[in-house]
């Protein structure tokens, strides 16, 4: 069942706020279910909602040569989407492409802003979470630089997995490819190895976590890394 308004917001940084102020970001909040593949900014557009996912995860990419996509941060219950007004900055950095079709609590941007000028309390979260952020990707510069393919794969599936709040989602090799920067043959072998071993299950973009300690053994040292991040930073 969804959350509501009169119940816990189903979003971990809206849950860190004190009551009173969670209830009155909430009440300038509407409960939206996003659809996959809906497309929530572009870059260089300006930002018209911020978004809190809670049953949602959506991929934020960015383009190379106006063409290549890759994926630099994947965004579920544990975060937000528009923290760029954070800054005071209206325009979108990256694209936001909804990834796993769910719900999420949308305010406008105008009224967002507002809220972060007359709560301090917000305003120190949101903070933090950047911080968050920016660590993260720090690690996927990194991670994408020197770690194989298949530990990257298999975290990517842990992370998919922690936001879906699933171990069963749909993804293809061709998606995967465009999210992880890679080559299609690339991706078929490493998810084939990762099969092989009984971590996970694959047949036709239906995937499915088998043994999740198993896979977290395999995946790169990024993704216990990236928890330890948010952890430290935000409990």
């Amino acid at each position: 069942m969804p959350p509501t308004q009169t119940s816990v917001a189903g979003n971990r940084l809206l849950e860190a706020l004190p009551r009173n102020d969670r209830q009155r970001l909430l009440k300038c909040c509407e409960l939206v279910d996003l659809k996959f593949g809906e497309v929530l900014c572009e870059p260089g557009q300006q930002i018209q909602h911020v978004y809190f996912p809670t049953g949602s995860f959506i991929s934020l990419t960015t383009t190379i040569d106006a063409c290549e996509h890759m994926e630099v941060a994947l965004v579920g219950n544990e975060g937000m989407i528009g923290n760029a007004l954070t800054l005071g900055v209206e325009i979108s950095p990256l694209r936001a492409l909804v990834h796993g079709q769910g719900s999420a609590w949308r305010m406008a941007a105008l009224t967002f802003s507002g809220e972060l000028e007359r709560s301090a309390v917000l305003q120190r979260l949101l903070n933090r979470y950047l911080c968050v952020v920016f660590g993260q990707l720090a690690k996927l510069i990194l991670c994408t630089r020197f770690h194989l393919l298949e530990p990257r794969l298999a975290r990517w599936l842990l992370m998919t997995g922690d936001r879906a709040q699933a171990d069963e989602f749909h993804m293809t090799h061709e998606f995967l490819a465009d999210i992880l920067g890679m080559r299609r043959v690339g991706i078929t072998k490493a998810a084939k190895v990762l099969q092989d071993r009984k971590l996970i299950s694959y047949s036709r973009g239906n995937i499915k976590i088998l043994d999740r300690g198993g896979l977290q053994a395999v995946a790169c040292s990024c993704y216990q890394a990236d928890k330890a991040i948010y952890a430290k930073m935000l409990g």
